[in-house]
């Protein structure tokens, strides 16, 4: 069963795009990762999505701009598919489902909502292929946090049954899956640990006045001294105290918070690269504290995500990790860039089959269902079945 997942994530970089060959039975192994492609979303795009998602907007212009980036944002989503497509050389006919997490602009648990744009009625009239889209609905209806739901593809594609291992991507924001050696998906335990590149990329846009995204290879984060002071402050947070399920986002941990630490830190006439030091051991210290609160010690931890292109980060984690090997996703066999990707290829998968495409113990939901809404072909293609 041929599956094209698609993500971005909330740093709004770019999309990525990952077809996927997956058992049509329940199982999910073996799989094989067909091709896998990303493509960028210019710098203006990318700005509009945060000033979106930070509440930035005057209100008689939020409910234009979201209405226009709902289609602009379809387009993008459509038009990564036919690239992968097309660099692949593998027809549309061939792919039985494209299942796509869209952006999100809003995460808001706490009201049962979580808003993803990028329209997958778009997506299916440009690319033929029907979508699966608006996967967090449904977890939330059923009581749960609406993330994570990228568990379901670390426990069956990273999982070993004699091996206790802790999947960490480091995205926008942080979060963990917790495989306990065993197998037991029931045991599985997931939950976003706080902010990772969302603060440091904010800061990096701040103090270079728009002419960075990120600071590359953690290069200055490598240059910078952590100010103690200011760790043990963002350290002091309700939401890393807080106990598992949890999820967060940038109306959190976003451009507004980053734009606040780099206007004090510059106020103060401090070196920028002490505040970069200062994020990257923020983000590993949460990582590890989480561990040490709500876990237990892991046998390795595997990472993914736009920071494990971070040596300075990595390096951190390792130190505040105790010596536990942090390896790339890419040493158990799964692509650390294509992942994310692949885990909604497989919720798409498991909707064609009828059978949950989450971990409600992960997320809080009350019981296991069927997540996501299908967009029709418009191609005379059946329309996938949907088990509720």
């Amino acid at each position: 069963m041929r599956v094209l997942g698609l993500m971005s994530g909330t740093s709004a970089d770019g999309i990525d795009a990952a077809l996927v060959d997956w058992p049509d039975a329940p199982g999910a192994r073996p799989f094989e990762l067909v091709a896998f492609r990303e493509s960028g979303l210019e710098p203006a795009l990318q700005e509009r999505i945060h000033r979106l998602a930070a509440g930035e907007l005057p209100g008689v212009s939020v409910l234009r701009e979201l209405s226009a980036l709902d289609v602009e944002i379809g387009e993008q989503f459509a038009a990564a598919a036919l690239s992968l497509l097309e660099a692949a050389g593998v027809d549309a006919s061939s792919v039985d489902a494209i299942a796509s997490h869209g952006q999100t602009v809003a995460h808001h648990p706490e009201h049962r909502a979580s808003l993803q744009i990028g329209d997958p009625s778009v997506i299916a009239e440009r690319t033929g292929i029907a979508t699966l889209a608006d996967f967090r609905a449904r977890d939330l209806a059923a009581g749960g946090e609406g993330a994570p739901l990228a568990p379901l593809f670390h426990h069956e594609a990273m999982g070993d049954p004699d091996e206790s291992r802790l999947v960490l991507n480091l995205g926008g924001m942080a979060n963990v899956t917790w495989l306990p050696r065993g197998g037991d998906p029931d045991a599985v335990v997931a939950f976003d640990v706080g902010p990772a590149n969302a603060l440091l990329d904010g800061v990096m846009v701040e103090i270079s006045r728009g002419d960075e995204r990120l600071d590359r290879d953690g290069a200055r984060a490598a240059a910078g001294s952590v100010d103690e002071a200011l760790l043990a402050e963002l350290l002091d947070d309700e939401f890393l105290r807080r106990a598992p399920p949890k999820s967060t986002g940038r109306e959190r941990y976003g451009s507004a918070e980053a734009a606040a630490l780099a206007k004090r830190f510059l106020a103060a006439d401090r070196a920028p690269d002490d505040l970069l030091a200062t994020l990257v051991a923020f983000t590993a210290e949460s990582v590890a504290e989480a561990v040490r609160r709500f876990l237990a010690a892991p046998d390795r931890v595997l990472v993914g995500g736009g920071g494990v292109k971070n040596p300075t980060l990595m390096a951190a984690l390792r130190e505040r990790l105790g010596g536990v090997p942090v390896l790339p996703f890419d040493a158990v066999g799964v692509p650390a860039d294509a992942a994310e990707a692949m885990a909604f290829s497989l919720m798409g998968r498991n909707a064609m089959l009828g059978i949950p495409n989450h971990l409600p113990r992960c997320t809080g939901a009350r019981r296991a269902t069927v997540l996501g809404e299908w967009a029709a072909p418009g191609t005379g293609r059946p329309l996938p079945r949907q088990s509720s």
